[in-house]
């Protein structure tokens, strides 16, 4: 089941951008094949523009810069090779998976901005319940810092562009199990002064409606486009 939430502004052209937001778990192929037919549909003028809000049941994704090393448990969850840019990533239940197919035409083809504008999102996000989200020059994803050196990442992002049409996107933790991690090294990253955490481990009790009430809020801060009433 889903339900989709048109955005409309003066500037956007008429079909705007949707919004869709998944209550079950999708598998990860299937969210791919939608994500291609949707892009394949934006680069044609068929399709509006879309964010798509969803859950995957426990698996773990390779981007084009993954090393086999960094997965360390290779029989636990389904591994799925993936044309994103990045390292190993954990998906599941409890984490909010953003999927943003955006036409970078009209964001003047700028895929430094863009990313820097995912980045910005989340960290608008997480603002709205207190939670002090943070960039790293040397690290990608977003921290918060835990005292005493120690650093867990909270947000990853991973995108892939198609004749200047985004798609995959970020994930942000709402509730994981967050020892699912374990399998791997989360984007490339280890060390006893870098781990994960989510909303609920940081003490909040955040639900995943309540994290896309704060996503669609901060998009149109970020993106200038605002959900329909």
């Amino acid at each position: 089941m889903h339900n989709t939430l048109p955005i409309n502004t003066d500037s956007a052209p008429p079909l705007g951008v949707e919004w869709r937001v998944d209550d079950s778990l999708v598998p990860y192929e299937a969210a791919v094949a939608g994500m291609e037919r949707r892009v394949a549909a934006i680069v044609a003028g068929r399709a509006p523009q879309m964010v798509w809000l969803l859950e995957h049941p426990p698996l773990y994704t390779a981007g084009t810069s993954a090393r086999d090393e960094d997965l360390l448990a290779a029989g636990r969850f389904p591994v799925h090779r993936t044309g994103r840019g990045g390292q190993f990533t954990y998906h599941g239940p409890g984490q909010r998976v953003c999927y943003v197919m955006l036409d970078l035409k009209r964001r003047g083809q700028d895929v430094r901005r863009y990313v820097c504008d995912l980045e910005d999102w989340i960290i608008r996000a997480l603002d709205r319940f207190n939670v002090k989200g943070e960039r790293r020059g040397d690290r990608i994803g977003i921290w918060v810092a835990r005292g005493g050196g120690r650093e867990d990442k909270i947000a990853a992002i991973g995108v892939r562009i198609r004749r200047w049409v985004s798609f995959h996107g970020i994930a942000i933790n709402v509730e994981p199990d967050l020892e699912h991690f374990s399998g791997i090294v989360p984007c490339g990253i280890g060390g006893e002064n870098y781990g994960v955490t989510s909303l609920v481990d940081l003490g909040l009790p955040v639900t995943m409606s309540d994290l896309d009430v704060a996503l669609k809020e901060s998009f149109a801060e970020v993106f200038g486009e605002c959900p329909a009433p």
